[in-house]
């Protein structure tokens, strides 16, 4: 394993840290728009909440997450073949 590949794995981790940051931003953002009663993101365990209500932040927030994650990931690994000239895989 060269250099470059090894300090690949520590970029991963960096970015997919700031891409869930990013991912968690973005969904509370969206979700304060779609909230009808501006509240948080309903806990699956609140059973105060609709099941409607819960599923539907699920749903929201593994849509952004997913969505995030891989821009993230093409990103990092276009950037890192950019500076290397090898793919990451």
């Amino acid at each position: 394993m060269n250099v470059s590949k090894a300090m690949y794995k520590p970029l991963s981790l960096a970015t997919s840290v700031a891409g869930g940051l990013v991912a968690a931003k973005i969904f509370t953002e969206i979700w304060q728009r779609i909230s009808p009663t501006d509240q948080e993101p309903p806990d699956p365990q609140d059973l105060s909440r609709s099941t409607r209500d819960a599923f539907l932040a699920a749903a929201v927030q593994g849509l952004i997450m997913g969505v995030v994650r891989a821009a993230f990931a093409r990103a990092e690994a276009h950037g890192y073949r950019a500076l290397t000239n090898e793919d990451p895989s």
